[in-house]
């Protein structure tokens, strides 16, 4: 559901959820001033006992989502490397099948570039990753001839190795690139976290000051859940996985190839 939310609709839902459940905090607060000597004590273990276990609950989601963008910007220079290899052994084949690999390697890596911009799951993105299964069953089938035409060269032989890393690769990407934190725990983030604001609210309230101390509160926690929300969304928002590795072994492939078939 989350995910699903562009990131603009996503922060406007986290704001309204946080502000609400603080502001009627407040509100109630204020009514409750007149009893403050009786409420202010339990109030008080309420709301710190409260405050702690959303921290926990805060830190537990962050780290989730935190490890998962590193994932994934692992998986992304892990490719680009597979590609590269790749790349390189396919201009040690011999023709015809050396010319044909090196504009369906060009192509790959074109399309592997397009996905880091599109919404994994997205109906782009699927017919990207059907774009790059053809693709790749083309260069298998190539492989295959070379093997046929030199079953004992080692070129071949090396430039099956690395493309069938690279294959194995593109499926690692994809599924890091899928692999998001629960929606149960995002959801818990953001309910926890609204009805600890909420208690804090209602305990500065009742004391009948912290008002800064408040929404400096606020306003730090919905930081935190934007963080965590945007660091689970790679291709948007502000916090995306760079495609840099890609970028740069594609810019290698503009040169004619140095290497000349054996």
């Amino acid at each position: 559901m989350f995910f699903s939310l562009s990131s603009w609709a996503l922060a406007l839902i986290i704001l309204a959820v946080v502000g609400a459940v603080t502001a009627a905090g407040v509100l109630a607060g204020r009514y409750l001033r007149r009893h403050s000597e009786a409420l202010r004590e339990p109030f008080g273990v309420l709301q710190a006992a409260t405050l702690g276990l959303v921290g926990l609950i805060l830190a537990f989601g962050l780290s989730l989502a935190v490890g998962r963008y590193e994932n994934r910007r692992a998986a992304v220079v892990d490719e680009a490397n597979a590609i590269g290899t790749t790349y390189l052994r396919a201009q040690l084949l011999a023709e015809p099948a050396r010319s044909r690999s090196l504009v369906l390697l060009r192509r790959y890596t074109d399309l592997a570039l397009r996905l880091s911009g599109q919404v994994p799951g997205s109906p782009d993105a699927q017919r990207t990753g059907a774009a790059e299964d053809v693709l790749q069953r083309r260069l298998w089938r190539l492989a295959g001839q070379a093997l046929d035409h030199a079953p004992l060269a080692t070129a071949p032989r090396l430039y099956v190795d690395s493309l069938n890393t690279m294959i194995d690769q593109q499926t690692v990407r994809v599924s890091a690139l899928n692999n998001r934190v629960p929606g149960a725990v995002l959801a818990l983030e953001v309910i926890g976290a609204s009805l600890a604001l909420g208690l804090l609210g209602l305990y500065l309230s009742v004391l009948g000051r912290g008002l800064v101390t408040m929404l400096l509160a606020a306003a730090m926690v919905t930081m935190l859940l934007l963080i965590t929300f945007d660091l689970d969304r790679p291709t948007r928002g502000l916090i995306t996985v760079p495609a840099t590795a890609l970028e740069s072994v594609r810019a290698s492939m503009v040169p004619v190839p140095a290497a000349h078939p054996g």
